[in-house]
């Protein structure tokens, strides 16, 4: 375990007039924190130049038709969902610096190799094998976290890394707007080809970290005496005994985990209502104009950068993060109820209630977010963090696959009736996450001895 950094009570109760950049420097000096942060700015930026552009790649310059364009994105998303529990387990066995270090390099290329994209055939083989690398450098780096800080730091992490990563993003997305306003297949290849090696490059800053974050070095069966011709039998049965409580401690055998992970990847789904159900609605059942679309995107940015460092405080706390968790369930049955209403109304009026709607829900997906990291460390067995983090990550790959068909589903096809059915999915996982918050914290206080 690393230096946990900077006094956190220093951090926490600094005035807010330091303002994000000053809050964000003041964690730098964990040189683990400064490393993650200087590889996600960089390698994030080359994410939202490709995300700006790749659809449009597809079906533009590519030639893809639209259902081949999205069974390429299914597919893709499909391969990261077993990239995530994998990231992880093999974290737990190996480096876990290296083995990010390396899958994020060769993520990068393969994002650049798009540029090179000419048919269906050779898109599909290039985003599954992209989307594959991505996740499991993304779970692998969940591992480094883990274990890289104090527990009162990691979720602290996650959000400064969070804010950094939509930063980046939105400023990428600036970028690949150069490629929208040529129009030309050179353009847009030059775009993602310089995306790419920028995603490459970003990963350089994760060879500063020390062998502190990687997993202990595991016990190996004795050595073969070469005298005696014997094989060192106490060295070998601890090799065994360790095996044997590894299989144990596996995430697969820990039933409130799994049912953390798959109550959050429920609630996950709430980013596919922003991204596919919110669009859809405004063009088909609103008098809003299109351009709403990127209105509401800049207003979830900015508030996610704004608020998800402080809205973190605290969540390594069981109970703060059940709690928090459940605000973020009646924001969800909010922000679904009102984006409903938005239907048929002026379109003035209409902008009003939409952006309303996004902030309700922005401000749920802050929070859910805050408890759903602190309660995926808390309670993840140490031992086994990596495969740990990699059974959460695939809990919520799954929630992102699911969320379009669940979303058009519901909302999309039934209109009012369908918003509110989504509503009280949310609410329910929120409840359910909220309730094994509550419970573990209950335990863990009894375990604790009572002062003499």
């Amino acid at each position: 375990m690393t230096s946990p950094g900077p006094d956190t009570d220093q951090l926490e109760t600094a005035p807010e007039a330091r303002g994000l950049f000053a809050r964000i420097s003041a964690s730098l000096s964990d040189p683990v924190l400064r490393a993650l942060v200087t590889a996600t700015a960089v390698s994030r930026v080359g994410r939202g130049v490709f995300l700006a552009v790749t659809v449009l790649f597809f079906t533009q310059i590519v030639g893809l038709s639209a259902t081949e364009a999205a069974v390429v994105l299914a597919v893709s998303s499909g391969c990261g969902v077993v990239a995530s529990f994998l990231g992880g387990w093999l974290a737990d066995r190996w480096s876990a610096r290296k083995l990010t270090f390396s899958f994020e390099v060769l993520g990068g290329l393969l994002l650049a190799a798009y540029a090179f994209a000419g048919d269906f055939l050779s898109a599909l083989v290039l985003a599954s094998l992209s989307g594959f690398f991505d996740s499991i450098g993304h779970s692998s780096r969940s591992a480094i976290i883990a274990r890289g800080f104090a527990p009162d730091r990691r979720v602290h992490a996650r959000a400064v890394l969070r804010t950094v990563t939509n930063l980046s993003i939105a400023a990428g997305s600036g970028f690949g707007a150069i490629a929208l306003a040529l129009g030309t297949p050179e353009s847009y290849r030059l775009v993602i080809a310089g995306a790419g090696m920028l995603c490459a490059v970003g990963s350089l800053p994760l060879l500063r970290l020390t062998a502190a974050v990687d997993a202990p070095a595991r016990t190996k069966a004795g050595p073969l005496h070469t005298e005696t011709g014997s094989i060192d039998t106490d060295a070998t049965e601890a090799a065994a005994a360790e095996r044997k409580d590894w299989g144990r401690r596996s995430p697969w055998r820990d039933r409130r985990y799994l049912l953390l992970s798959a109550l959050s990847a429920i609630f996950g789904m709430q980013f596919g209502v922003a991204e596919l159900g919110v669009p859809l609605w405004i063009t088909r059942n609103t008098n809003a104009p299109e351009v709403m679309v990127s209105v509401l995107l800049i207003v979830n940015t900015t508030l996610v950068v704004l608020f998800q460092v402080r809205a973190s405080r605290g969540t390594h706390d069981l109970r703060v993060a059940g709690r928090v968790t459940m605000i973020a369930g009646w924001l969800m049955v909010v922000a679904c109820l009102v984006y409903a209403l938005a239907a048929g109304l002026p379109a003035w009026i209409a902008i009003v209630v939409l952006i309303t709607g996004t902030i309700a829900h922005t401000f749920a997906e802050i929070l859910s977010q805050a408890g759903a990291w602190g309660l995926s460390f808390e309670l993840a067995d140490p031992v086994r963090a990596g495969a740990y983090q990699g059974v959460f990550g695939m809990g919520f790959s799954l929630g992102a696959l699911a969320s379009p068909l669940v979303v058009n589903a519901t909302a999309i096809t039934f209109g009012l009736a369908g918003w509110a059915i989504l509503a009280a999915i949310f609410l329910a996982a929120a409840a359910g996450i909220w309730v094994i918050a509550r419970r573990a914290a209950a335990a863990a206080s009894a375990t604790v001895p009572a002062p003499a």
